[in-house]
């Protein structure tokens, strides 16, 4: 985790020295215009004005280029980033899928044996008894995107280590959904993560809970995320998705204005509401035209 952390803050480094140094030159660039076009002497001052202007656009060309790869290659690492992240979730879900395979042929072993001993009531209660957890574990599954259902696993095991109930309320496969998994799964976790944080600093509450709802209406794909925990001042519903804006004694303010710019792009939308009660952010992604109903 560590060499990965590294890595990226190195490609940001490099990222923004590039563009620091390139628009060191054309400002270089410029100051030598300015220079020959006050003190060039008058015979061949429109030569001289000419080479260096020449020179200036060039010095401008190749800056542009090289800023402009700059940004795409630091966009090209977070995608790498997130999609690694991705894909460890589903190697996780894969592994936690297996255990519970073995874990039901076990359940199933018990449940055969108490019938064999014809004690049908134990059988009842012992199915009773782990149903809940086979029911929890496939809620998980419902969508249509393996790499949803994965951060969906993954967040709701981390939350309940931490002693928050992360409550689902899935009630749409998301079939054909726009958004690619990967992306959807940086708008989840964002989210996610943003109303854990919130619970875990109002350290007074008891019964931390975050729900998560899935849905769909004839024009959009729908989700919500809400928790319990303090609300937020009206007056800071719009600037809570600007990039740097954070109320954290700890982070750099980007999750939620990297879920806006990621649902704005695929022409969506995302709003909160808060009081006492509860804070949820709430999002629609409109479907494409093949999709709706």
């Amino acid at each position: 985790m560590k060499t990965r952390l590294t890595e990226r803050l190195n490609v940001k480094k490099a990222t923004r020295f590039t563009v620091v140094i390139n628009l060191l030159q054309v400002a270089a660039m410029v100051a030598v215009l300015v220079y020959t076009v006050v003190h060039a002497p008058t015979e061949g001052r429109h030569i001289e004005i000419a080479a260096v202007a020449a020179a200036l656009l060039i010095v401008t060309w190749g800056a542009v280029s090289d800023i402009r790869e700059a940004l795409n290659a630091g966009r090209i690492v977070e995608q790498a980033r997130m999609l690694e992240e991705a894909n460890q979730q589903l190697e996780s879900l894969n592994g936690t899928l297996r255990k519970q395979r073995h874990d039901f042929m076990n359940h199933l072993q018990v449940v055969f044996s108490l019938l064999e001993l014809n004690d049908p009531g134990e059988a009842m209660k012992y199915v009773e008894s782990v149903y809940g957890d086979i029911k929890r574990a496939g809620s998980a599954l419902k969508t249509a995107n393996p790499a949803v259902n994965a951060l969906i696993a993954a967040k709701r095991q981390d939350c309940q280590a931490q002693g928050i109930a992360l409550v689902l309320h899935i009630q749409s496969p998301w079939q054909g959904l726009p958004v690619p998994g990967w992306e959807m799964c940086r708008v989840l976790g964002n989210l996610i993560d943003n109303a854990r944080d919130a619970l875990l600093e109002d350290s007074a509450r008891p019964d931390k809970r975050i729900d998560l709802t899935i849905d769909e209406t004839p024009g959009a794909f729908i989700f919500r995320v809400g928790n319990n925990g303090p609300a937020i001042p009206p007056q800071l519903h719009r600037s809570i998705f600007q990039l740097g804006f954070t109320t954290k004694s700890e982070g750099h303010g980007s999750g939620l204005s990297i879920v806006e710019e990621i649902v704005q792009a695929y022409g969506g939308e995302i709003r909160v509401e808060s009081d006492e009660g509860i804070t949820e952010f709430i999002g629609s992604i409109p479907k494409r035209g093949e999709d709706k109903y």
